[in-house]
Parts: C-alpha cells; sequence; structure tokens
C-alpha cells in the first residue's frame, strides 16, 4: 500500500465546519487504511492501493460532499510528490518558511494562464510566485494575512483550485509519511 496525504481545501473555514474524528471515520468506510489526520484541518494521511494521485482527489471530495454536505477540492500526492513540493519550490531557502507555501493545485496549469495571472498581479503586492507540477510556489513575503494575492484570485486567473500549504506544514507532513 502506498501512503497519500490529502490536502483538503476549504475545510473549516466559514460554513465548512468538520471534526476531523468524523472525517477519518468517513474515509475509513471507504477503505482507506491508517486514516489519521496531521499538523492542521485538512491534511489527511492514509495508505490505498497505489494509483495515480489525481484519480483519488474526484473520490474524496465525492466522500466529503456525500457524507458532510458541503464541496470541497482535496489535492491528493504521494510522499515523493509531497518532498518534491518542499525540495522544488525555489523561495523556500530565501523565505520565512511560514510564508513560504506551495499551493497544490488540481490539475497542471497552463504556463500562458500563468503568465497573464502574473501580469495582472504585477503591482500589487510584493510576492514571489513560480509555476511548478500541478503547483504554484508562492513567498508572501509579508505574510499571507496581509497579501492581495488571494486564493480567489489566484482561481480565478488559472481557471483550477488549489490549496495552499507552508514549508513548515509540509515539512511535518513528510515526516509523518516517512515514518
Amino acid at each position: 500500500m502506498t501512503r497519500y496525504c490529502a490536502f483538503f481545501a476549504s475545510m473549516n473555514v466559514g460554513g465548512n465546519r468538520l471534526k476531523m474524528a468524523e472525517l477519518r471515520e468517513a474515509l475509513e468506510r471507504e477503505e482507506l487504511e491508517d486514516v489519521e489526520t496531521v499538523v492542521a484541518s485538512g491534511n489527511v494521511l492514509f495508505s490505498f492501493d497505489e494509483r495515480p494521485s489525481e484519480g483519488m482527489s474526484e473520490m474524496l471530495a465525492w466522500i466529503v460532499k456525500d457524507r458532510f454536505g458541503f464541496d470541497t477540492f482535496a489535492a491528493v500526492r504521494n510522499a515523493d510528490e509531497v518532498r518534491s513540493a518542499i525540495e522544488d519550490n525555489p523561495f523556500r531557502a530565501e523565505g520565512e518558511d511560514k510564508f513560504v507555501h506551495t499551493l497544490f493545485l488540481e490539475k497542471q496549469t497552463d504556463p500562458d494562464q500563468f503568465k497573464v495571472m502574473l501580469a495582472a498581479y504585477e503591482g500589487r503586492g510584493p510576492e514571489k510566485i513560480a509555476l511548478g507540477d500541478r503547483c504554484l510556489y508562492i513567498d508572501y513575503v509579508d505574510g499571507v494575512g496581509t497579501s492581495k494575492l488571494t486564493g480567489a484570485f489566484i482561481e480565478r486567473k488559472i481557471d483550477c483550485r488549489g490549496t495552499a500549504r507552508n514549508m513548515r506544514s509540509l515539512q511535518r507532513i513528510l515526516e509523518k509519511m516517512e515514518e
């Protein structure tokens, strides 16, 4: 069995409140094994038969919709993909771990759409952004809370949903995956 992490979006924000114990129970009923939550709400480790991680996103989002009644997106990555999300981030060595994020995307972004997003954001803030493999790398420089580079802005410009985690959280998640 392969170990995966599901990074859920829009969980425990707004009206989408969900106890992690209830989420674990729902996923275990769907034959996911060794289910545990880690670091913060919306990060779920589990074991499952090896398969491309892209296909599991829809399955997990459907489980949450069916069982708890709200739409979400789950970026599913195996340990190698989580390691790449850390190591390939060009800002991790220069920025603060709490400000440097990997924004996991539901699909690979078209480079031209990415350029359109960069152009639309130019001059609005100090953030640094780079395109990765089914992700964006972002250094929020002055912090996420004060940034004008919001998830909604990004999703509108690249026509793709995503969910972000900072380097500190990703490192802890990877350590748990490799235990």
